[in-house]
């Protein structure tokens, strides 16, 4: 029992129906408290049915009174699914189940086993396509094993799925993504200027070559023919045909229309309507971009939905990495470029998040919408 914390409850490994369970496991460090504000930020009505470490009661009348030890806590995070734990694990105890040597404590899941189809092709960050090749995980149990993998991914930890014991072990650096979410909304040059204090570089998204209609040979005026020549039309493949079957011949309703959209454009532009949304990037050259999405957001993470300020919606600050290529951050185990790439994206990432937050307060998520503590960035 070297190396057990004495506190806990020992893994049932002699429970035959633990190895067709999803396993979630922990390195030392991590308390039931923390497990359950995870599992709150995702489910909102999660709570403990049993506080771990509550001595189970012998029955009345039973000879000694005294309780039987330490027992797992069962959190209820749905109507439907269980996590029982945390229960203490030896070393070698964690590698008979494939899980990492440092593993200290286990969670057993119990949720529905719901199946859909086979995996399609295709990205797989969370690795649940690997796990799953036959079919993979639909409603309820999905919705489980994506927050375990969340959860394993926020804590450094791994999960082990039921069945064919595939273990994941998500690099917890795989998503680098933040969102501060305020009331406080700044106009696009404000934000600019905050970016700026970090990075420079920054530009807003909107700045381009203003858009001067259509080309003069597309549509209508497109020359006729080039289809048959295997050259599509300029303006989209049909719409010269569109356009000759269903456009307006009448020049005297035309001239009306477009006087029309002339004014309504003037009109636009005198009194344009409030902004609800804006962009600005940061060129990071061989690393990609360093994306700024900035706009009204209903829907929020379960931990803000109650917040006073909260209630009506909020604004929502994201600041993104898209690598030079993007499929990598679909995969569950990236390329030594990307890795490196994101590495050096990263603390820029939270230097963007942590100089909106002091400009415009509220929360900060991640990827997952976990909330995160803007000292630890």
């Amino acid at each position: 029992m070297a190396g057990v914390d004495p506190a806990l409850p020992r893994l049932p490994l002699d429970d035959p129906g633990l190895r067709t369970r999803h396993l979630l496991a922990l390195p030392a460090g991590i308390g039931p408290d923390e497990v359950e504000v995870l599992a709150v930020s995702r489910f909102p009505a999660a709570r403990w049915e049993t506080r771990p470490g509550v001595p189970q009661q012998r029955a009345p009348g039973a000879r000694g009174a005294r309780g039987t030890g330490p027992t797992p806590g069962v959190l209820r995070v749905s109507r439907l699914s269980t996590l029982t734990g945390p229960y203490g694990v030896e070393p070698g105890e964690a590698l008979s189940l494939g899980l990492p040597a440092s593993t200290a404590v286990v969670y057993d899941a119990a949720c529905p086993r719901e199946r859909g189809e086979r995996p399609y092709p295709g990205g797989d960050r969370d690795g649940l396509k690997r796990a799953f090749p036959d079919a993979v995980p639909v409603r309820e149990e999905e919705r489980v094993l994506l927050w375990l993998v969340a959860v394993a991914r926020r804590l450094g930890g791994a999960v082990r799925t039921g069945e064919r014991g595939t273990v994941l072990a998500p690099d917890i650096d795989a998503a680098i993504d933040l969102t501060v979410y305020t009331r406080g909304w700044l106009e696009p040059d404000e934000t600019l200027a905050v970016v700026q204090q970090v990075l420079p570089r920054a530009r807003l998204a909107m700045d381009g070559v203003p858009w001067t209609g259509p080309a003069p040979d597309a549509g209508r005026h497109a020359r006729p023919g080039l289809a048959a020549l295997g050259v599509p039309e300029r303006g989209g493949a049909g719409l010269r045909d569109a356009l000759e079957r269903h456009g307006i011949e009448d020049e005297d309703l035309r001239r009306r229309l477009h006087a029309e959209a002339e004014a309504y454009d003037r009109a636009m532009l005198a009194e344009p309507p409030p902004q609800t949304g804006y962009g600005a990037l940061v060129d990071l050259g061989v690393d990609g971009l360093l994306a700024i999405e900035v706009h009204g957001e209903d829907v929020l993470p379960p931990l803000l939905r109650e917040l006073p300020w909260a209630k009506a919606g909020a604004v929502a600050y994201r600041v993104r990495w898209e690598p030079t290529d993007v499929e990598e951050l679909e995969l569950e185990r990236p390329s030594f470029e990307h890795r490196v790439a994101r590495g050096r994206a990263m603390p820029q990432v939270q230097a963007v998040a942590r100089a909106l937050h002091a400009a415009v307060g509220g929360e900060i998520a991640d990827a997952a919408d976990f909330l995160v503590n803007p000292a630890d960035l």
